[in-house]
């Protein structure tokens, strides 16, 4: 275990509270050494991130939300220091996972977050197990429709992918890829955090990274769009249900998010403006306060 260096604050809490220590932690679940992220106390709020991200993709926001919840941000499998196991290959249903993880620790009724890719995961653990999902809150969340960025559907055709790969690895190819994933993933890429650059261009720089991020994309798309969509088990759905998108997502357009708006029983939706695919980074204060009243309200009422 060891202290994570993260921000300390987004700015929307007093500079008179002690700062947030985050701890960077390992635990073995199905067999595999499993990172996630540790901060603050309360009721547990867990994190999941999408495609190509990890735990530390939270670290914007973990610092605020740590001040009134215990925050747990997991790496899924091949992600962040996760290792990638055979069970749970590109493509295959994490949501168990993500249970026996929360076995481990011994946690109980939770509140549950997932952007993007794991957005869909946080969905299908809510579906799996009602009664331990206190609400659900789906952040540019994948599963809701078709449709998706032309250059991610393109990008799963057969020698496409590898032609991509081939491109990054020549001289100044990761930092092209690196600034075109930028421009498709912010409304404004200027708002991106340095680090957040610096931590995708040394993820793609990993050995094997790029043959598993396209694998996974393939499990995700194909040319017509989004392979797995789950609009019609969000009836099904109990828990109250936040669903949180950016007005300028490229990737995954808004009209997703109010139509799953309209077939969840229990389901409300923050649309923030200016805001691309990933609000916890572009704008995080804002995030964080949308997420914290929505925190603070049911948890009054639990």
């Amino acid at each position: 275990m060891s202290a994570v260096s993260l921000p300390t604050d987004t700015g929307s809490t007093s500079d008179l509270q002690s700062p947030v220590v985050v701890h960077d932690r390992r635990v073995t679940v199905d067999g595999i050494t499993t990172q996630y992220l540790e901060a603050g106390s309360g009721p547990t709020l867990l994190l999941l991130h999408g495609h190509e991200q990890g735990a530390t993709s939270w670290r914007w926001v973990i610092p605020a939300l740590a001040r009134t919840h215990r925050v747990l941000a997991l790496s899924l499998p091949g992600h962040g220091q996760t290792a990638l196991a055979r069970a749970y290959a590109p493509g295959s249903d994490t949501a168990p996972f993500v249970a026996d993880f929360l076995d481990t620790l011994g946690v109980d009724r939770l509140h549950v977050v997932g952007h993007s890719a794991g957005g869909a995961v946080a969905l299908r653990l809510t579906l799996a197990d009602p009664a331990r999902v206190r609400t659900l809150v789906l952040v540019d969340s994948a599963g809701l429709g078709r449709e998706v960025h032309p250059l991610l559907a393109v990008d799963t055709l057969p020698f496409v992918g590898e032609l991509a790969i081939l491109l990054s690895r020549l001289p100044g190819g990761n930092m092209g890829r690196t600034t075109m994933s930028a421009a498709m993933l912010f409304a404004q890429p200027w708002r991106a955090p340095a680090d957040f650059f610096t931590e995708q261009h040394d993820l793609g720089r990993r050995r094997g990274q790029l043959e598993a991020s396209t694998a996974t994309a393939r499990a995700l798309f194909d040319a017509t769009g989004q392979r797995q969509i789950l609009l019609d088990r969000l009836p099904a759905v109990t828990a109250p249900t936040l669903v949180v998108w950016g007005g300028c997502d490229y990737v995954l357009p808004a009209h997703q998010a109010r139509t799953a708006v309209g077939l969840l029983p229990h389901g409300r939706l923050a649309l923030l403006p200016d805001c691309g695919h990933l609000p916890h980074v572009e704008h995080p204060d804002r995030f964080a306060a949308v997420l914290g009243d929505w925190l603070t309200e049911h948890d009054v009422m639990s």
